[in-house]
């Protein structure tokens, strides 16, 4: 099966030209050795032995930022298979379009050591022709994010023809509308998160004054937004309905909240849950009577014609 990634190459697209001169795409997480030898099949097995190694490099680092920097070293140097789709933004709006074409490689004591040979299209995408979802799932920080959802959309782009809607094909989706209107939320929340309730306790996971906590990858997805408590002591999972059925979301934040606790958790932390939706949800709340740790908030949309 062919995979869609997009890839930050450096900061800030900084080593972007550099990248598509040469035909490759790379990494660096100041990791300087081969990897050759170290790539398990499972990135978990890998994260576990190479996040204590990234921490004794940036102490300053917490174990949630080592745990994003390991797992996009691990997609990039063995998560990524030849045929696989990269979209790399050149930083000015567009979208390069490559083809992986080969295996890991090595490059010690360059700008982006970590590499795979790559064969780039000729199309170029524009950020505005993309779909609403395609945009936001391509603008969300942090070096690489998962587009797969979005491969019939990207291909067509490719061939240069546009799509102006595309739909979902998660089968768990019980309302389509709200589904593009809680992806909209979703935004909104990060952009605002100071002025609503769960800023006043908890931020949202930045590094290096970038926010890395929307759209936080595991194992068995992405979660919608990873927040820290002000005091460091709690790590909040939030997770929006989306328009999904109730006994889905429920046993998708329970999976993220144990991913967090058991790989990216302190000992001094502990790991909480809140499920945003448009309406009350007695199924969800049923469950959570159970399920201290987890909260369930609803929201309300207003505005002003002036």
């Amino acid at each position: 099966m062919k995979h869609y990634l997009r890839l930050m190459l450096g900061k800030k697209s900084s080593y972007a030209t550099e990248c598509f001169a040469n035909n490759y795409i790379g990494v660096d997480f100041g990791i300087n050795e081969d990897l050759t030898d170290q790539l398990p099949d499972d990135w978990r097995t890998f994260n576990k032995e190479f996040i204590p190694k990234f921490i004794d490099i940036h102490p300053e680092k917490s174990k949630v930022a080592a745990g994003l920097a390991c797992g996009a070293l691990w997609t990039v140097a063995k998560g990524l298979c030849e045929g696989d789709i990269v979209l790399c933004p050149n930083g000015e709006g567009r979208y390069h379009i490559g083809e992986i074409t080969g295996g890991y490689q090595f490059y010690p004591n360059t700008n982006l050591p970590h590499r795979r040979p790559i064969r780039w299209y000729d199309q170029k995408i524009d950020r505005s022709d993309m779909s609403s979802g395609l945009k936001n799932s391509t603008g969300s920080v942090g070096t690489v994010s998962a587009v797969d959802r979005y491969s019939e959309e990207i291909d067509l782009l490719i061939g240069g023809i546009k799509q102006s809607v595309i739909c979902s094909t998660d089968e768990t989706i019980e309302d389509p509308a709200i589904f593009v209107l809680e992806k909209h939320l979703e935004d909104f929340l990060v952009a605002n998160w100071s002025q609503t309730q769960l800023g006043q306790e908890y931020d949202i996971f930045q590094e290096d004054g970038e926010i890395k906590g929307q759209q936080y990858p595991t194992d068995t997805g992405y979660i919608d937004i990873l927040a820290i408590s002000k005091d460091k002591s709690k790590l909040l999972v939030v997770e929006l309905k989306k328009g999904r059925a109730s006994d889905a979301v429920v046993g998708q934040i329970q999976r993220y909240m144990g991913y967090v606790k058991e790989e990216l958790a302190e000992d001094n932390q502990s790991v909480q849950g809140v499920i945003i939706a448009l309406e009350d949800d007695i199924r969800i709340k049923r469950a959570l009577v159970v399920a201290p740790n987890i909260k369930f908030l609803k929201y309300q949309i207003s505005f002003k014609l002036i």
